[in-house]
Formats: C-alpha cells, structure tokens, sequence
C-alpha cells in the first residue's frame, strides 16, 4: 500500500472508529464486495469513500461517478483522497470533469484539487481549463489566491504555449509573480 492510500485508510479509521465493517472494507480484496458498498443505501461516507478509493486505485472503473462527487466535497481531505484515486483509475471522463469542476464559478472554493488532477493527467482539457480558471482568478481582490497558484504552477508544468498570454497577466499580480515568470521560463519558444 502506498503512502497516500495509507493516508486514507488511516483517516477513516478514526472516522468510523472502532468499526468490524471499517476493518473488513479495509482488508478485503474483493472488488466485488467493494462495489456493493457504493451501490448499498444508507452505507456511512467513509464507507463509500474507502469503497470508491480503493476500487479507483485499482482501476475499477465502477467508482468513477463516486470520486467525482467525492472531488467536489467540502472536506478537503476527501478532494485530495478522490483527486489521487482518480489519477489511478484510467477512466477517460476524469478530465472532462475534473475541467467541469474546476471551471465552476459555483463551486469555486472546492476547485484546488480538480486543478491539481487536471495538471497530472495531461489531459487535452487540461490547458484549456486552467487557463479559464486563472483568467477568472486574475481580478482585484479574489480571495482563491491558492486555486490561482495552482493554475500557473500547473500551466508551467503542462508547458504548453497557449498559456503565454494568462501566464503574462499573472506575472502582473504580486502573489503569482514569482511563480508566473518561473512557468513562463519552462514554456517553449
């Protein structure tokens, strides 16, 4: 088990306390059974969240629709856990959501992760909605200075040109400068 997974399943252990049904989620290798979690009623959230990381860090496909929901929790602790697992998982629909989710002036506050994961997959949406959601971070006292931080790192990761332009705007603001020239160097010419 890697560090993150472990991180996870140490978190909701003391979620659910001393629980029988934690312990055998938590050591079981049926995928099976692990699926008939997320598909059960009344089953407790850190039930379906050990359920859903764990099948996505398997690369079953079964807990797309769950880390998604899971991506855009309040918890930030539950974002970064399904962020992770949805990296792991090869579904092809995690880059169309993570953008949706991360393009949600709605949902702004909840973005940081989907941000993050949209960096990691490489995906053909990943530029376009970082972009997006940086342009939208880049006016006089937005308070998601951390969603904009991880827009300019991300471009400068992505090291695609199209960002030029947004990555110069953020170059303008004194709390991305520093990062906006780094990711400007790493673009090609």
């Amino acid at each position: 088990m890697d560090v993150e997974l472990r991180t996870v399943t140490e978190r909701l252990r003391r979620e659910a306390g001393v629980s029988k049904a934690y312990e055998r989620l938590a050591a079981t290798a049926d995928l099976e059974e692990l699926a008939e979690v997320l598909a059960a009623a009344g089953q407790p959230l850190w039930a379906r969240e050990l359920a859903a990381v764990r099948l996505g860090a398997a690369g079953d496909r079964r807990a797309f629709e769950s880390l998604v929901l899971l991506l855009n929790h309040r918890d930030p602790s539950r974002c970064a856990a399904a962020a992770y697992a949805l990296g792991r998982l090869g579904d092809p629909r995690t880059a169309r959501a993570a953008a949706a989710l991360a393009t949600n002036e709605l949902r702004i506050a909840y973005a940081l992760h989907p941000v993050r994961l949209l960096t990691e997959l490489h995906a053909p949406e990943s530029v376009p909605a970082l972009i997006t959601t940086l342009e939208r971070r880049l006016v006089p006292y937005d308070p998601y200075g951390k969603i904009a931080l991880a827009c300019v790192e991300g471009l400068g990761a992505l090291g695609d040109p199209r960002a030029r332009d947004v990555l110069t705007k953020a170059s303008g603001h004194p709390r991305l400068a520093a990062a906006a020239s780094a990711a400007l160097a790493r673009l090609p010419d």
